[in-house]
Parts: structure tokens; C-alpha cells; sequence
């Protein structure tokens, strides 16, 4: 496979939100769908936006699902509505931000786990502290620093064009690729990463990342 950049890069064009009737409401195809849309943030005046090239699934009965055992205070936002943010913090270091993918009171989500830096990219290297572009949100908790995600947007309605929102610029997508899951140890054998083959943005290893032959 090429390594490259999977879009073309020149002009930025103008992001419109994604509508909700266009949300499928399915995990996986969510998953998928999310793919080469764009996480756009509003912060002190100035407008952040990435593209979406790296997302995990995490369904029903999945042992890694924050939903597994039911809703607590903690995971609520999980079974909300398809589109709202679920955001926690892993670890006491890192936000997470995932999106819900189901009907109101099902559990599972998509966790958005890199970005494209599209525009914004000073402001995200000075949340960052790191040199190199493509190191600015090239997984989860990279991606949420450099949006800066937090706990304020769990519960927020993803496509309703707040401070923090899912558009799109139809952009054309490159092939799609999919692949086991990022460090876990439970639902490990799960293909339910995917990604746009041929970015340079990815988090996952150049073997997780190769489409087949």
C-alpha cells in the first residue's frame, strides 16, 4: 500500500453539519460512516477542525463496551440518542470521546480514535506541546487534547452545530480498512477498527494498518 495522504490537501473547503436523518443507526456502520467527516471544535474565537480517519466500534455483548454490565452515572451518555458525546476520562490522564451509535437507551458507541488536522493546527500544537502534525491527534487521548475535550461535552448533541460538531466538506474517501482493536486485552479479537488506507494520521502500526494484498 502507498503511504500518503489519503485526501488531497490545498483550499480548505467550507464544512456544512451532517444532518441526523443521514446517521445510520447501527454501530458499524456508524463506524464507517464517520469516516472522512469532519470534528469541528469552537474554542476562544477560533475554529479547530479535523478530519475523522481512525474510529473503533464497541457493540452490545462486547466485553470492552463501557455498556456491558448496564447504565451507570458514569456511561449514561453511551445510551443516548444516535450522535451525542460520550466522553470520559481513561486512566486520570486522558479524555476519551466517543459518539453513541444506537437508539435511546441502547448502549454502544464509536470511539473517534485520530484526525487529520485540517485547520486550527497552531492553537492544537500549543494544547499539545509537540512539533510534528501528524502527532497532534493520532489517537484517542492526543485527539481529544488537541480538540480540548473534556467532560464539558459529555451528553453534547454531536450534530446539532455547538461548540463541538460532526460536518462534513465531501471530501471523496479512499478504501477502507478494518482491523482488531487497539490495546485491549478484553474483545481483543474483534475486527472492529477501521480506518482510511493510506493516511499518514493513524495511530495503529504499519501491520494493523495495511489493507490486504
Amino acid at each position: 500500500m502507498r503511504r500518503g495522504h489519503a485526501f488531497s490537501h490545498g483550499k480548505i473547503a467550507p464544512v456544512r453539519p451532517v444532518q441526523r436523518a443521514d446517521l445510520p443507526t447501527d454501530t458499524v456502520a456508524l463506524s464507517r460512516f464517520l469516516l472522512g467527516k469532519v470534528l469541528v471544535r469552537e474554542v476562544g474565537g477560533e475554529v479547530l477542525t479535523g478530519r475523522i480517519v481512525e474510529t473503533e466500534a464497541y457493540i452490545q455483548g462486547d466485553p470492552a463496551c463501557h455498556a456491558f454490565r448496564g447504565m451507570t452515572p458514569r456511561n449514561r451518555s453511551l445510551f443516548l440518542d444516535v450522535g451525542h458525546a460520550y466522553v470520559y476520562l481513561c486512566y486520570g490522564t486522558s479524555y476519551m470521546l466517543n459518539v453513541s451509535s444506537e437508539r435511546a437507551g441502547i448502549g454502544e458507541g464509536v470511539l473517534l480514535r485520530a484526525l487529520e488536522p485540517l485547520a486550527g493546527m497552531e492553537h492544537m500544537h500549543r494544547a499539545r506541546e509537540v512539533g510534528r502534525a501528524r502527532d497532534l491527534a493520532r489517537g484517542p487521548g492526543r485527539l481529544a487534547a488537541a480538540m480540548q475535550v473534556d467532560l464539558r461535552h459529555d451528553g453534547l448533541d454531536l450534530f446539532a452545530k455547538e461548540a463541538l460538531w460532526v460536518g462534513t466538506d465531501d471530501a471523496p474517501l479512499a478504501a477502507i480498512g478494518e482491523s482488531t482493536r487497539i490495546g485491549l486485552t478484553k474483545g481483543a479479537d474483534l475486527r472492529l477498527r477501521y480506518f482510511v488506507a493510506g493516511s499518514d494520521y493513524l495511530s495503529g502500526t504499519r501491520k494493523l494498518n495495511a489493507l490486504p494484498a
